[in-house]
Formats: C-alpha cells, sequence, structure tokens
C-alpha cells in the first residue's frame, strides 16, 4: 500500500518525536490556559484555541513526504510518543491521531499528493477539524454544551487549524526547504535556489 523510502520512514520518525513534544506542550498549556478561563466559563475554549496545533504533523510531514498514509502514520506516531511521555487522557489519543490524520490523507489522497497549495493545506487543516469534531460527539463530551456553545467551538477550533496546521505548516515547510535540508525531496528541490537558476 505504501511506497516509501527509507529516507520517508526517517523523516516521518523524527518528525513525529519532534511533534509528540510540541503536542504535550500545547495540552500543558491548554490545561493551564483553561484554569484562567474557567471563571468566565469559558473553560473549553482554552483547548479549542490550540486544537490545530494538534493537527500539525498531519499537515507537516506530508507536505514534505508526499507519499501515501503519512499524514495518519505521523499524526498516530505523534500521539503515540505523547503518550508515552505522559498525555494525561491517555491511550485514547491514539485513537484520536488515526481519525485526525484521516482527515487531512483524505484531502491530499484526493490530489494524489501533488496539490500542497497553501488553499490545499488550509483544507486539510479544516478537514482534520471536522473529523476531529465529529470524533468529539461520538466521546460524548459535546452532549453537555447548548448549540450556541457548539457553533463557537467549532469555529476558533477551525480558525486555529487553518493557521497552526495550514498557514503555519505550509510556511515552516518552505522555510526548512528553503535552507537545503529536504533536498532529496521535491518539495526541497523545488525550494532551491540553484535548481531555480
Amino acid at each position: 500500500m505504501f511506497n516509501w523510502k527509507l529516507k520517508d520512514v526517517i523523516m516521518v520518525s523524527i518528525f513525529s518525536v519532534i511533534f509528540s513534544f510540541i503536542y504535550l506542550g500545547a495540552v500543558y498549556f491548554a490545561n493551564f490556559l483553561a484554569t484562567i478561563l474557567a471563571p468566565f466559563g469559558l473553560a473549553p475554549f482554552a483547548y479549542e484555541i490550540l486544537f490545530g496545533v494538534w493537527f500539525m504533523a498531519s499537515t507537516f510531514v506530508p507536505y514534505i513526504v508526499q507519499r501515501s498514509g503519512v499524514a495518519v502514520v505521523s499524526e498516530v506516531l505523534s500521539a503515540l510518543i505523547e503518550v508515552i511521555m505522559g498525555n494525561m487522557f491517555g491511550p485514547i489519543v491514539i485513537l484520536s491521531g488515526i481519525i485526525q490524520g484521516m482527515g487531512p490523507e483524505l484531502v491530499f489522497a484526493k490530489n494524489k499528493y501533488r496539490n500542497f497549495t497553501m488553499m490545499n493545506m488550509c483544507f486539510a487543516a479544516g478537514a482534520a477539524c471536522v473529523a476531529s469534531f465529529i470524533w468529539g460527539f461520538i466521546r460524548g463530551g459535546f452532549v453537555k454544551y447548548s448549540p450556541m456553545m457548539l457553533v463557537c467551538m467549532f469555529i476558533v477550533r477551525l480558525i486555529s487549524s487553518v493557521v497552526f496546521s495550514g498557514i503555519i505548516c505550509k510556511i515552516a515547510a518552505d522555510k526548512l526547504a528553503g535552507t537545503g535540508a529536504l533536498s532529496s525531496y521535491t518539495l526541497g528541490q523545488q525550494n532551491d535556489p540553484e535548481m531555480e537558476d
């Protein structure tokens, strides 16, 4: 199913570890932010504001590797390592990783892993947002909120997703490619000044 090379496995593994640290850090920061917002009844928004961070592996890594399965695998690996390091939510985070990775995977697969424009990256981030929000209902945590609260939560999560997993990941990957560190990948070759000359 996957037509990966050894360099792809290594690249996915490296960035999965990096994002696992970012994910875990975001969890603790969201908890801190929740204590600040709790007196105003806005504690859930502490997580929504940062939710886009938890999709970053599923857009950033596929943009670099550009092969099938990378969005799901990188997201799941990041979640797995995050759990091992002590994520308070436990193994359920791994299942969340599968679901969140499927959104971008479907978007990238639709274009045969060749369309990574800013718009498509944002679409992929939005797909992760939608998938995760549906998962929120399945888990049962959202039934306690009013319709208006849910709409507001979704809007904030969508904005967070587009900003972190769409715009920031696109810019960051392009900047990294510009350094020459990704010269063995299509993205690196596209951003290599010497090849443009």
